[in-house]
């Protein structure tokens, strides 16, 4: 994995991922100057198979000033995903499965700095996992804190 371009921590904070897969995106050209300039947002975003086909819905990608009316993309418009039959067979599966859900986790470049999107199967926590998740941060942080001072 190259840089991150665009990392979606609520997803973390609201599921336990059980599996993850990397998928290539379908970009305009306006898109991927916005995406260049960082202009990148996944928090909110969410996938569906439709069709036999992953898509991502409501991931935010900017507008640029620079970009003419003509050529302008949808902001939060739907982004087809590029899976090969076998992992998006997989995908189904899991999805059918009670509690399962598919979720963008980190948007990069790879090594030839083509923009990659890394997708996971999630089950979703509940409120107590999620607390338990925090108090288990804190603790690494006071020990990392502490091992600092020595």
């Amino acid at each position: 994995m190259g840089e991150t371009i665009a990392k979606n921590k609520k997803a973390y904070h609201d599921y336990s991922i059980e599996e993850k897969f990397e998928a290539g995106i379908v970009l305009k050209g306006s898109e991927i100057k916005a995406i260049r300039a960082g202009r990148v947002n996944l928090k909110d975003s969410f996938i569906r198979i439709d069709d036999g086909e992953v898509v991502l819905f409501n991931a935010h990608i900017g507008l640029l000033v620079t970009t003419h009316h003509y050529y302008r993309h949808e902001e939060r418009g739907s982004r087809k995903l590029l899976l090969h039959k076998k992992e998006i067979a997989k995908l189904e599966r899991a999805v059918q499965r009670d509690g399962m859900t598919i979720v963008p986790l980190i948007m990069y470049y790879n090594h030839k700095n083509i923009v990659k999107l890394q997708i996971g199967i999630a089950k979703g926590k509940k409120l107590h996992d999620k607390r338990q998740d925090l108090k288990e941060k804190d603790q690494k942080r006071d020990i990392a804190r502490a091992m600092k001072e020595f």
